[in-house]
């Protein structure tokens, strides 16, 4: 399953956030087994940068933290369609909008995020990570 992967879910893996760390590491092993593609978008990769700095007060672990992605994750690029379609689109978060809109031009499977009710207006199936975990074991 080729599946974008929300923001939040990555921030709570690389930065151990606890309640979400335990569902976050899981989700990247089934990852890093080939179960599920993950993909985010290139806007995430700043808003990474921006809170793992802010969140441990460091630029090398906020790099670090990039790096981290970039390895792991495919990127789906942001273009002046995905934005424009995000802004004319009736989400109330811009930034929802922008993954929405990025991973249905990369022709993803599905959207997975702890915030399912943000995603609610997606064209796209949402899943929380124990949803897209039984989907792919089944």
């Amino acid at each position: 399953m080729r599946a974008l992967i929300d923001t939040n879910i990555v921030l709570d893996f690389l930065l151990q956030r606890e309640p979400f760390y335990q569902d976050a590491e899981l989700l990247f092993q089934a990852i890093d087994i080939g179960q599920v593609i993950g993909y985010v978008t290139a806007t995430t990769l700043t808003d990474i940068f921006y809170i793992a700095r802010r969140y441990t007060g460091s630029i090398e672990t906020a790099r670090q933290a990039v790096s981290a992605t970039l390895i792991v994750m495919a990127i789906c690029p942001v273009d002046r369609v995905v934005l424009e379609s995000a802004l004319n689109s009736n989400f109330v978060d811009f930034e929802d909008a922008v993954q929405v809109f990025s991973a249905v031009a990369q022709g993803l499977d599905a959207i997975v995020t702890r915030d399912v009710q943000d995603f609610a207006r997606s064209p796209l199936p949402v899943l929380s990570v124990q949803e897209l975990l039984r989907q792919v074991r089944q």
